[in-house]
């Protein structure tokens, strides 16, 4: 079992950065690939990016490349995501998850989810 808690959400301004942590606690977090996913109201819940379990590699959708970043720091057992240039459109709860298998884009392939953090942005 695998325990996730979310924090850094807020309210911010278009054109503002926030940052998300995601503490991971229980089984060896270097074990699993880690994964951002955010639902907006009304909407499914979709990848935004993952990141192997070295951290050597990462993906991001197309929405949000080039302006947010995955890391992680397995000695922490924390996740992080960077989130630069934000847009009202980027408004979302924003869940972290962890799956035992490689990178994946579907929420159903990760096997543990945290409570997730609001995203509010302003225009």
């Amino acid at each position: 079992q695998v325990q996730l808690v979310e924090s850094g959400g807020g309210l911010v301004q278009a054109g503002g950065s926030l940052r998300l942590s995601c503490a991971a606690s229980g089984r060896t977090f270097s074990n699993y690939a880690m994964a951002w996913f955010r639902q907006a109201p009304g909407k499914e819940r979709e990848f935004v990016a993952a990141v192997s379990r070295s951290g050597s590699s990462t993906v991001y959708a197309d929405s949000v490349k080039g302006r947010f970043t995955i890391s992680r720091d397995n000695a922490k057992n924390t996740v992080y995501l960077q989130m630069n240039s934000l847009k009202p459109e980027d408004t979302a709860v924003y869940y972290c998850a962890a799956n035992r298998g490689n990178i994946d884009y579907t929420p159903r392939a990760y096997d543990y989810w945290g409570q997730g953090t609001q995203v509010t942005v302003s225009s």
